[in-house]
């Protein structure tokens, strides 16, 4: 999983990595508060998984507001 953030991909779809590194760091904090993941979380994901696939997936963003 961790692997995802080795390609461009998953930079493009926020659009750049310091907006990756920023939108991360803010979901993780949401989900050791409590919040419930937007995927489904597989055995042995560790909470950076699972926000890691929630930018793949396109469930959580940016939000330039």
């Amino acid at each position: 999983m961790i692997e995802a953030l080795k390609s461009d991909e998953i930079v493009n779809k926020v659009g750049g990595r310091f907006k990756l590194t920023s939108l991360i760091q803010k979901r993780l904090v949401e989900i050791i508060d409590g919040a419930r993941p937007l995927v489904e979380r597989h055995q042995g994901w560790t909470d950076l998984e699972v926000v890691i696939q929630e930018v793949l997936e396109d469930k959580i963003g940016i939000d330039y507001e």
